[in-house]
């Protein structure tokens, strides 16, 4: 599979960097010459210096032998040029754009049918509101994501030592629980990613991820100990458009309290005659006194969403150390990531990560119908089981499947079933499929097998 990457910056390295590590062919246009040469000096990909709205480039690229194209620069005019001239050179490419502004992002039903036929257009904002208000609605966990069927849910959450579940082997953890359609989908230890057995321990300082259906979710994170208490109170610091957007959603919702906080006099101007019910604060989220004023203690939710990072995690720490019950900061460098729990932030969201995952949710082959990304190291797959592939009346245990690629779950109907070696999948089951990135080209061919 040849894939084409507009655009060498953070999300565009990341997205090759996941590609390759599943030895997908990859070709990275960029008109900054020493980017192009970093990339090409960490990564086995293929570069190109131009610009994505260049046709030359393009070709020279290859584009009328790809298959995907993925226009992810941070302009939006180039990533809708380099989506039209793709359509010219090759109609039935995949198409995936990365898209910012709302002027574009509103009609985007018109840019993917009618006039681009975009196959897919990614707002990393959107995205990352969505992830807060999933983080809202489940607090005790550190990330929570959703399959195509919004009922079943991947959840991360970092187990602490107080916790009378450490210690427990997974067995003996699904006992506990207390619930069947539960399961330990990986644990990431020491920055390492575990895909588990029975025989696994779960240890202080682990993140486990486990796969759950919605209407268990309060119980699952009660036995290990997490808040599941509703959020009322909100408090956005930074009212860009990630902060307003946020807010003008959370207004809508019954028995929610927001304030938005920013410094920019013309940008509270702005908030408070576009914003309904929200409370608009002139002032610095650093500013501990007001922070005192406003009675931050008594906040259930911080969100800290300016546009500079550095002031993001100051605020949070701040904040949560005036005794908020949940400190979310968004974060734009990756480097920094693996950072953030070392100084007691668990709670991170990303414009940038956000936008490379979900566009890597497009470029999985066969009946892969959503996927979800776990740290860089794994992904967890969901597939419609078709009658004519090998995936159908064969036991689990005898599916070929590489090493380290693991059936999670099964629905079947309104049933979420656990499987063991010897459960059979049915044409037309949703398959929750975890393996390791760098064996998920074998597994997509184990797919297609018929």
């Amino acid at each position: 599979m040849r894939i084409i990457i507009v655009g060498a910056g953070e999300v565009g390295f990341h997205i090759a960097r996941r590609l390759t590590a599943e030895n997908k062919d990859v070709v990275v246009i960029d008109r900054n010459q020493e980017v192009l040469t970093r990339v090409a000096e960490r990564l086995d990909v293929e570069t190109v210096l131009g610009s994505g709205s260049s046709p030359k480039a393009l070709e020279q690229a290859g584009i009328k032998n790809a298959q995907i194209l993925l226009a992810v620069t941070d302009s939006d005019e180039i990533n809708l040029i380099a989506c039209t001239f793709g359509n010219i050179f090759a109609p039935d490419l995949v198409k995936v754009a990365r898209i910012r502004n709302s002027e574009y992002t509103d009609y985007q039903d018109i840019l993917a049918r009618d006039l681009l036929k975009i196959d897919i257009a990614i707002n990393p904002e959107e995205e990352v509101i969505g992830s807060i208000e999933r983080l809202m609605g489940a607090p005790g966990a550190a990330e929570i994501s959703e399959f195509s069927d919004v009922n079943i849910k991947l959840v991360g959450i970092w187990i602490r030592s107080e916790t009378n579940l450490a210690g427990l082997n997974l067995a003996e953890l699904k006992q506990r629980i207390g619930v069947s359609g539960f399961i330990v989908a990986a644990i990431i230890r020491e920055e390492k990613t575990i895909i588990p057995s029975g025989a696994n321990r779960i240890q202080p300082g682990d993140m486990v991820y486990f796969v759950c259906a919605q209407k268990d979710l309060n119980t699952v994170l009660k036995a290990f100990g997490k808040s599941t208490r509703a959020q009322h109170k909100v408090l956005i610091i930074g009212g860009g458009n990630i902060g307003y957007r946020l807010a003008r959603n959370l207004e809508q919702k019954k028995g929610m309290h927001v304030k938005i906080m920013d410094s920019d006099r013309q940008r509270c101007d702005f908030l408070a005659e576009n914003l309904q019910r929200t409370i608009v604060l002139r002032g610095d989220g650093t500013d501990q006194n007001l922070l005192k004023q406003e009675n931050v203690g008594d906040m259930d939710v911080v969100a800290s969403l300016t546009g500079d990072e550095e002031n993001n995690v100051l605020c949070s720490l701040l904040t949560k150390s005036l005794g908020a019950k949940l400190s979310i900061t968004r974060i734009n460098k990756f480097a920094y990531m693996p950072l953030m729990r070392a100084i007691g932030l668990e709670h991170i969201v990303s414009p940038r990560l956000s936008a490379a995952n979900s566009i890597l949710r497009y470029v999985r082959q066969g009946t892969v119908i959503s996927s979800i990304s776990i740290k860089e190291e794994a992904e967890a797959l969901e597939v419609i089981a078709q009658p004519d592939t090998h995936l159908v009346d064969t036991p689990i245990k005898d599916l070929d499947f590489p090493k380290g690629a693991i059936v999670l779950c099964l629905i079947r109907g309104q049933e979420v079933i656990i499987p063991t070696g010897d459960t059979v999948i049915h044409p037309g089951d949703r398959v929750m499929i975890l393996t390791v990135s760098r064996n998920i080209s074998e597994v997509e061919r184990a797919l297609l097998k018929t």
